[in-house]
């Protein structure tokens, strides 16, 4: 006598049945959709600005007057741009500003490692009110600082030249630097510090084979920051660089701002060239950020 297999029983046994929670993951939940949609909602307001600033940028001077900044271009004229650089030396403005904003990223950071390791870690008396000064000196406005950086300028003989700029926004991103640096410093263990001294580990060695591995990722936090706050500064530079030839992006745009009338057009297409280099730099330099802001424990 044969047995006969019931066919929905053998696929029932071929295939077990799926676990609800495998279920519920494959479905997106409404909450999930909901944080989606507002997120999406978020980065469209965000980006509005550098949409709106990329349409008219490629619009022709007679198709805003007629549509105004809100329509889209009748057709994509690049005119605009043409314009602006015939206006301005914008590769000497470029390189002057990646010129300055690279410098002060590294130098600034290098100084406020050297300066936070002596107070950090040498322990010097008096470092709580040294890193409250610091702290404060960041938050003074810079037109409370221009006349003496003006004067201090032209009696070195640095006005009109970059090395001005680079001086000042060092010490003042070195400042910060310091505080922030000397912060992460006094975290480390006091013992890791004497059991490296007791092998005869020398100072400068105890910076770069200990506290170097653990600043990193701060470091790098601090270059990028730098760059950005350097490469968007304004009103410094716009005094002691006065010649066209050292007059950094910003100062550049500034010009095309005359009295009574303005093209809004060029000037959108200025500001275009503009961000670009801080958004690839940005974008170059995103995983550095997001690593440096999420690192950094003592191990």
């Amino acid at each position: 006598m044969s047995l006969q297999v019931d066919p929905i029983y053998e696929t029932a046994k071929a295939e077990p049945p799926t676990p609800a929670s495998q279920r519920r993951h494959r479905r997106p939940s409404t909450m999930r959709w909901l944080i989606l949609a507002i997120a999406s909602l978020i980065a469209a307001i965000m980006l509005s600005p550098f949409l709106l600033m990329v349409l008219n940028a490629f619009k022709s001077g007679a198709d805003y007057s007629a549509n105004g900044p809100l329509s889209w271009p009748e057709f994509f004229s690049v005119d605009a741009f043409y314009n602006y650089l015939s206006i301005v030396n914008f590769p000497v403005a470029l390189w002057n500003s990646i010129l300055i904003s690279t410098a002060v990223a590294f130098l600034g950071t290098a100084l406020g490692l050297i300066s936070a390791y002596a107070i950090g870690i040498g322990r010097v008396k008096g470092s709580g009110l040294i890193l409250a000064l610091l702290l404060l000196s960041t938050m003074l406005p810079h037109e409370a600082l221009i006349y003496p950086l003006f004067y201090g300028a032209q009696a070195t003989h640095t006005f009109n030249t970059v090395w001005s700029v680079i001086i000042v926004f060092t010490v003042l991103q070195a400042a910060f630097g310091t505080y922030l640096l000397a912060s992460v410093m006094a975290t480390v263990p006091k013992e890791l510090l004497e059991a490296a001294a007791i092998d005869g580990a020398t100072r400068w060695q105890i910076l770069r084979r200990i506290l170097l591995p653990v600043l990193t990722p701060t470091l790098s936090v601090l270059i990028v920051f730098f760059f950005i706050w350097t490469w968007n500064e304004f009103y410094i530079p716009v005094v002691l660089l006065a010649d066209q030839s050292s007059q950094t992006v910003p100062i550049a745009l500034s010009t095309l701002r005359g009295q009574h009338n303005i093209d809004v057009t060029v000037l959108n297409a200025g500001s275009l060239l503009s961000l670009l280099p801080t958004l690839i730099f940005f974008l170059i330099f995103q995983r550095t950020l997001s690593h440096g802001v999420t690192a950094g424990a003592v191990k």
